[in-house]
């Protein structure tokens, strides 16, 4: 620890990614998905004219912006894109939750929020999972700073209906309301369209998980033009150009391909639900899940060892080890090889 750092340096915590192994292994620890990106993203990087690199990119990503925009029926104004959405939601924390009152989150979800929180000096408070470790959004009062969750949930995968949202934005009307659908491809319900009823609601997203596109790092955020001003105004005063030219043509190029989309989604939940099957014939339980993940815990057997046995037997996974959840499990899907790697390899642990 450096003499040099500022106290609040020395104070964070930072957030720690799933390992990216440099030996061959079956890689089913960071949700990566198994499928490659649409053939039309090759294209684009075979044809791209590097020339163009001397100059600088759109500083308003506009053609990026209309592509989401054309893909999630809303207008470009009420489109924010940046370097994956690790930064468009960590502008939105700066943005929207540095209030006297504290931001509301989920005790179990994703690990970044409150790395957030202690980057920018926001106050938090956590609720408390169900007794089937779902959000309990009824939970969230409205006496707040801000509500964010990530719908599907991770680690554990489930996922709110856009009913059950739009009744948390009926009661939460004085602060930013953000959704983080990060996973929301594989059978989760878009909240998007709420966002013509409830100004303060704010939806991130990536074409990292269901595009296939997470080397790129392309996120976006979509919400009222009032919203996506601020954002605007905290992206203006740090980075004006987030976004290359060429990252911009490729995530156009993926989003205009929505059969390929489409069909890798569909094959990554057939896997899932075949996956699901094999694991509960094993006495795992496994949560319900509408990510490309699932989280699962054995009645016999720690989350430790589970772990350490694949990892010997070429297989990672990712394991938490935190109060609460170091007897789980997070089990990316890959491909259907894959999993019967895993399948195979777990029948002969348990």
């Amino acid at each position: 620890m450096s003499q040099f750092w500022s106290p609040a340096v020395r104070a964070l915590t930072p957030y720690v990614p799933g390992e990216q192994p440099r030996e061959k292994l079956v890689k089913l620890n960071t949700n990566e998905n198994p499928y490659p990106p649409s053939p039309a993203v090759e294209w684009v990087l075979q044809a791209f004219a590097v020339d163009h690199l001397r100059r600088y990119p759109d500083p308003e990503s506009l053609a990026l912006r209309q592509a989401l925009a054309r893909t999630h029926c809303v207008e470009p104004d009420q489109v924010f894109v940046g370097n994956g959405s690790d930064e468009v939601l960590a502008l939105a924390f700066q943005t929207f939750f540095c209030q006297p009152k504290p931001l509301l989150m989920p005790a179990i979800s994703y690990s970044f929020y409150p790395v957030y929180c202690k980057l920018y000096d926001i106050h938090y408070r956590t609720v408390a999972l169900d007794d089937r470790w779902q959000i309990a959004l009824e939970a969230f009062d409205t006496d707040n700073g801000g509500v964010v969750f990530a719908n599907p949930n991770a680690p554990t995968g489930h996922g709110h209906s856009r009913q059950a949202v739009a009744q948390l934005l009926e009661r939460v009307t004085e602060s930013v309301v953000l959704v983080d659908e990060a996973y929301v491809d594989f059978g989760g319900e878009s909240v998007v369209p709420l966002i013509a009823d409830y100004p303060n609601l704010l939806v991130t997203g990536t074409l990292s998980k269901g595009r296939s596109l997470a080397g790129l790092r392309v996120g976006y955020a979509i919400g009222s033009r009032e919203l996506i001003e601020g954002l605007e105004r905290v992206k203006n005063s740090f980075n004006s150009y987030p976004i290359d030219m060429l990252a911009s043509e490729v995530a156009i190029a993926s989003l205009e391909d929505q059969s390929h989309f489409r069909a890798c989604c569909e094959q990554v939940m057939a896997t899932r639900e075949w996956t699901r099957q094999q694991l509960e014939t094993m006495a795992f339980e496994v949560l319900p899940s509408q990510t490309n993940f699932l989280f699962v815990r054995h009645p016999r057997h720690s989350g430790a060892s589970l772990f350490s046995g694949l990892r010997e037997r070429g297989i990672l996974v990712r394991h938490f080890n935190k109060d609460g959840l170091s007897d789980f499990l997070r089990i990316s899907i890959g491909t259907d090889d894959e999993m019967g790697s895993l399948v195979e390899a777990l029948q002969v642990m348990v």
